[in-house]
């Protein structure tokens, strides 16, 4: 679902990410960790297009992010850590935004819009502008936009943040939905218990480089949990 291929990423002639290599799956929900600074936040950026890279290749469902932007963008989304979302807004007004970019028709937004603002308790509050929320309900709004086209790939930067437990568990829930139908997650994140019980793949990054990758059970079977394997990790 997703192949990046030796990426090269500078800022300010300054290499951050040096030939990362990683590969996510059908069906899998694949883990993103590493310390802040280690390179996570610009990977998931050049894999959803929104920063150009030095070298390498990025494939999303086979199709070439810098060639077919458009092409492989409609077929994924992306989460950002702190999404910005335009506050002038009432909630139903930006993700008939969305809708609008990602050509859903109206009949199957509404439906959409309807299931998921209940499931994630916000359905009474779309009416009101973007401005008037906490920061928990605009990232619910924004968990929303996200599934909201039914991506075949989804790509989140600390998702979970913000969230009440009961969001937190149903977003699970529709990450592993989202791979039972063929689907794929990669998502980053410093909760690494979320990430250990959540995970079929885990991909460890430090300074820009790829020190681990692997199945979660292929990592975790020497015993040790997942916070000690990733800090004995950062201490070589």
């Amino acid at each position: 679902m997703l192949k990046i291929k030796n990426l090269h990423k500078s800022f300010g002639g300054r290499e951050v990410l040096h030939g990362v290599n990683l590969e996510v799956n059908d069906g899998e929900i694949c883990g993103f960790i590493g310390q802040n600074g280690a390179g996570k936040t610009t990977t998931l950026r050049c894999s959803v297009g929104i920063l150009e890279f030095e070298q390498g290749d990025i494939e999303v469902n086979g199709i070439d992010i810098r060639k077919n932007p458009l092409d492989a963008k409609r077929t994924l989304a992306y989460l950002p850590d702190n999404p910005d979302l335009y506050d002038n807004l009432s909630c139903m007004q930006y993700l008939d935004f969305i809708a609008d970019l990602f050509q859903v028709d109206s009949k199957q937004r509404m439906q959409r819009i309807e299931e998921l603002g209940k499931e994630f308790e916000i359905f009474d509050r779309l009416g009101d502008p973007l401005k008037s929320l906490s920061h928990g309900m605009k990232q619910k709004v924004a968990v929303i936009s996200a599934l909201l086209h039914n991506p075949k790939l989804l790509i989140l930067d600390e998702p979970f943040v913000g969230l009440d437990p009961q969001s937190t568990f149903i977003l699970k829930q529709k990450m592993h939905a989202l791979c039972q139908q063929g689907g794929s997650v990669f998502f980053s994140s410093h909760v690494l218990e979320v990430v250990e019980n959540l995970c079929d793949h885990l991909v460890i990054i430090k300074s820009g480089k790829v020190i681990k990758d692997d199945a979660t059970d292929a990592i975790l079977a020497g015993g040790k949990n997942l916070e000690e394997i990733f800090l004995h990790l950062e201490e070589e």
